[in-house]
């Protein structure tokens, strides 16, 4: 059964539209992130679902019920910001209190959700400290906890990592999926960074221009993108996509061959079933998903090379110049000036 519903969505702002005919259904459970470039309208939705803004039309039901004329505080609903937004005069046990105090909750109700709360996030030892001796990580938990205490059908974060440094943010990223675990309530998170959004979502909704371009499992959204648009946002390095024509297409229009580049290849994923042979394509193909082989087709001058440690990146310019990477996980014997040549697994490519 859907947590939360979205129908028909749209949001414009005097002329401008923002969110565009959003139809989604989000179950009891499930940790779904938005995702997308700025200003494809992610965080915009967020707040639409938290009644922070006001639809222009569509219906959104939480609990199946309809919540487009509740206030924030009646849709059942906590909200993590961007910005901690904690009051510097209160310690962390009363910023973590204050909500449920509005609310005339008793003071042993309060006392038992906030330290049940500090005891998941780990965080018992900082409830007498105010925000400002605390650390940028720490006072994102406590305004989790301040979401957590109020024991909502939906978790919503907006961007709640963006203000850590690196490595922070990969820790309060794993303390956000255990949490989840931990917890089983339905969470709407919203990123930029594809690598939370492949790490944490069971089901990633990908948005460009406020219209949803395809909802799915990470691995499904990453293995079988709908479009161009999907397939170069998700993926680091992104995927190289090579300009050409198709040469031959199965008769279920499931798979379709490819000449552009110096590649002649056949029995590629077909993403759009309605093109016909002779038709312009475009060649897609992950940087992780090239071989070298001096015998390959596809063939390319290096331009750079970035060793990783993990990982070394390839850039490289085709013989048409087109740019395109290469990626391994070993450290190739490689230098910018050489030439070198690639092949790679027909069923790994799509055609756009």
């Amino acid at each position: 059964m859907a947590q939360v519903e979205l129908n028909n969505v749209n949001k414009s702002f005097a002329q401008v539209d923002v969110i565009r005919n959003v139809n989604l259904e989000i179950n009891k459970g499930e940790f779904v992130v938005f995702v997308g470039p700025s200003g494809c309208g992610k965080s915009t939705l967020l707040r639409l679902i938290a009644g922070l803004e006001t639809l222009t039309s569509g219906e959104i039901v939480i609990a199946d019920r309809p919540v487009m004329d509740l206030p924030p505080s009646e849709r059942g609903i906590a909200m993590v910001f961007q910005s901690y937004a904690l009051y510097p005069h209160m310690s962390v046990f009363h910023n973590m209190a204050f909500s449920l105090s509005l609310n005339k909750v008793s003071k042993a109700e309060i006392k038992e959700r906030v330290e049940n709360a500090a005891r998941i996030l780990q965080m018992e030892h900082l409830l007498d400290r105010r925000p400002a001796a605390l650390s940028g990580g720490q006072r994102q938990r406590v305004a989790i906890g301040r979401a957590i205490v109020r024991n909502p059908e939906v978790f919503l974060f907006d961007e709640p990592l963006s203000n850590l440094d690196a490595a922070l943010r990969h820790d309060t990223r794993v303390e956000i999926a255990k949490l989840h675990k931990q917890l089983g309530a339905t969470t709407i998170y919203v990123t930029h960074d594809q690598v939370e959004a492949m790490t944490l979502a069971d089901k990633i909704v990908v948005l460009k221009d406020g219209e949803v371009m395809q909802v799915g499992a990470p691995m499904e959204l990453f293995n079988q993108p709908d479009n161009e648009f999907v397939a170069s946002f998700l993926g680091s390095p992104k995927m190289n996509f090579f300009d050409g024509a198709l040469t031959d297409v199965a008769a279920d229009a499931a798979t379709a061959g490819f000449s552009g580049e110096g590649v002649d290849v056949s029995g590629v994923r077909l993403v759009s079933k309605s093109k016909s042979a002779g038709a312009t394509a475009k060649l897609g193909i992950r940087p992780q998903h090239l071989r070298l082989d001096p015998n390959g087709m596809l063939k390319g001058e290096i331009t750079l090379v970035e060793r990783l440690g993990t990982e070394t990146v390839v850039e490289l310019m085709s013989p048409n110049g087109t740019k395109f990477r290469f990626a391994s996980p070993e450290s190739p014997d490689m230098q910018a000036g050489d030439t070198v040549s690639f092949s790679f697994d027909a069923a790994q490519a799509h055609l756009f």
